[in-house]
């Protein structure tokens, strides 16, 4: 199952982007074995301001894909959880699966809703360019946690 993390915006040249490049790639060598592989990060821009827009660039990447909408009124889940939702959509058959992070106001409601599950990293605001680190981190994780690897919560 191909994983993508899709984001609006470009993340500039810096540590946050080192870092989400980094887990990405940590995460599918992780993967490649347990059928999670590839894993990457694609970024998005809309050519006008608003939800609106950033949805319609959104939406042709979700064709086909189990979509995961990351929005602060979503469904926070521990790491282990998020990694048995990962091996269960793999399982299930699910070719791809798209974790959504929106612009600066977020995702547009319709998208929200339309996704089929959501994802928050709880009740705090974060930046975007630290929310896309977090989101590879927790994908890398989960990588390690199905193959098996030691996990500091055991």
């Amino acid at each position: 199952m191909r994983v993508t993390i899709l984001a609006v915006g470009r993340l500039a040249k810096g540590p946050e982007a080192d870092l989400v490049q980094t887990y990405v790639q940590r995460a599918a060598a992780a993967g490649r074995s347990l059928g999670l592989s590839p894993v990457d990060a694609v970024e998005v821009e809309a050519r006008k301001p608003g939800k609106a827009a950033e949805a319609e660039v959104l939406r042709p990447h979700l064709a086909g894909a189990h979509v995961i909408a990351c929005d602060e009124h979503g469904a926070a889940r521990t790491s282990r959880a998020l990694a048995i939702e990962l091996g269960r959509l793999r399982d299930e058959g699910n070719r791809r699966a798209v974790f959504v992070i929106g612009g600066a106001d977020g995702l547009e409601p319709g998208l929200v809703e339309q996704a089929d599950a959501t994802l928050a990293f709880g009740p705090q605001t974060w930046p975007h360019a630290l929310a896309r680190v977090m989101l590879a981190e927790q994908i890398y994780r989960a990588t390690t946690i199905l193959a098996g690897g030691p996990y500091h919560r055991d």
